[in-house]
């Protein structure tokens, strides 16, 4: 009986939402960024890095209610209510096409990625 509990409870948080960290970022081109003016880069890089910090919190939170759904429900109920926002901050971290269009226009201040 432990045992079945056990697998029942390991299957339950596979299903669960990832940390913000262990996303990876998706494949953003640099053809978006091009037009732009290191001034302009700089400030698309402070808004992407604002939106992923929101993002991250956002599914950190997804993760904890996941957690909690699992232990009292059996279920990962943000993930399975879509509040699991993975793809979106894996878009977030692929828009390091800005500090790659940064660093071929050889802005002075290129943004980190």
């Amino acid at each position: 009986m432990r045992k079945t509990a056990l697998v029942i409870v390991a299957a339950a948080l596979c299903g669960c939402a990832k940390s913000p960290e262990s996303i990876s970022p998706a494949y953003t081109s640099d053809i978006t960024y091009k037009p732009l003016s290191c001034q302009d880069l700089e400030i698309e890089f402070a808004r992407i890095s604002q939106a992923l910090a929101t993002a991250s919190a956002q599914q950190e939170k997804a993760r904890t209610n996941d957690t909690v759904g699992v232990i009292f429900l059996g279920l990962p109920v943000s993930t399975l209510s879509g509040d699991n926002i993975a793809p979106e901050i894996a878009r977030l971290k692929g828009e390091d096409a800005i500090h790659r269009v940064s660093m071929q226009k050889h802005c002075d201040t290129a943004p980190a990625h």
